[in-house]
């Protein structure tokens, strides 16, 4: 797409970075500074109810700056990567209208993708995913894999031979992380159009100050309340099977009330988990090389500077 087209497009700025690394604090800080209204690209706080857990900002934050997307569904309701992109769609040509900027706060990776990029080709490959469907293969065959894109995908298993496996792999992928079938994506993008300018702005933080911060945030939620919360979720018959549930710091406390884990070894688990979390949405974003990265705080005057750059002020 040339220069011209581009700089014609709607303008987004968007967040990423680890787990814990202040990605909330920043958005925060540049919608007071700048006037953005913020926009959540997170699988977990799209869920009511589940507040200490997920890192929501807090009620007063809430009401003070305009977010969206948080505190849409409830806990037991699906919720994929294609329809957080219909939502956020939906939000961003409202905020347009109204010529607001617009800042979306990449919590899950994938959302991002999808959004900027397409439901086909923002979907990455699901590593886990694939190595279930290769021993169902190895287990059951190829015919077992084919009649599951079957059940799911007839239009895509029709013109998909039973032993392309590479394709039955990827259709099936897409389909697990969207819960859209191939077949519609490809009717509806059967051409990848940029629709959005980005500003990827990625937080850099030393791994050992991220092991410390991680520590430190999970003991403030656990004084804040983080096990009362789950203990009221469950009270309130949400299972402990549903996704946002098996979510890291929902299942250790859930195992923890269980008696599977004594409450010491709950914490141990939360933090070795969102250390190995953090360390793998590094690995993802390294890969992307259209992010800009900052150290914070002390880049942020540069990060300001780069945004009025970016919309010419």
């Amino acid at each position: 797409m040339n220069c011209k087209l581009s700089c014609d497009l709607p303008k987004l700025v968007i967040i990423l970075g680890p787990t814990a690394c202040g990605k909330s604090e920043l958005a925060i800080k540049l919608a007071v500074d700048i006037g953005f209204e913020i926009i959540s690209a997170d699988s977990l706080q799209i869920y009511k109810h589940f507040d200490i857990g997920t890192a929501k900002p807090a009620v007063q934050t809430l009401s003070s700056i305009p977010h969206h997307l948080i505190d849409i569904v409830e806990p037991d309701c699906e919720y994929n990567a294609g329809l957080f992109r219909k939502n956020a769609i939906q939000v961003i040509d409202i905020l347009l209208t109204k010529n607001k900027k617009i800042l979306v706060v990449g919590g899950t990776y994938l959302y991002v993708r999808v959004l900027t990029e397409g439901l086909i080709e923002g979907v990455e490959p699901d590593s886990n995913y694939r190595e279930q469907l290769k021993t169902e293969r190895y287990l059951y065959g190829n015919q077992y894999i084919y009649k599951q894109l079957i059940r799911c995908d007839p239009e895509s298993a029709k013109n998909i031979a039973e032993n392309d496996y590479v394709r039955l792999e990827r259709a099936l992928e897409v389909y697990h992380l969207t819960g859209i079938k191939m077949s519609q994506l490809q009717k509806e993008h059967s051409f990848s159009e940029k629709r959005y300018e980005v500003f990827k702005i990625g937080i850099d933080i030393e791994r050992e100050i991220l092991k410390n911060i991680i520590e430190i945030r999970l003991d403030k939620m656990l004084k804040d309340g983080f096990t009362d919360e789950v203990i009221e979720l469950r009270d309130m018959g949400y299972d402990k099977t549903l996704k946002p549930m098996q979510s890291i710091g929902y299942k250790e406390i859930n195992d923890y009330l269980d008696g599977l884990i004594s409450f010491e070894t709950a914490k141990e688990k939360i933090i070795i988990n969102t250390r190995r979390l953090a360390k793998r949405q590094m690995t993802w974003l390294r890969r992307d090389k259209d992010i800009r990265w900052y150290e914070l705080p002390d880049a942020y005057a540069r990060v300001v500077n780069d945004l009025k750059q970016f919309y010419q002020v």
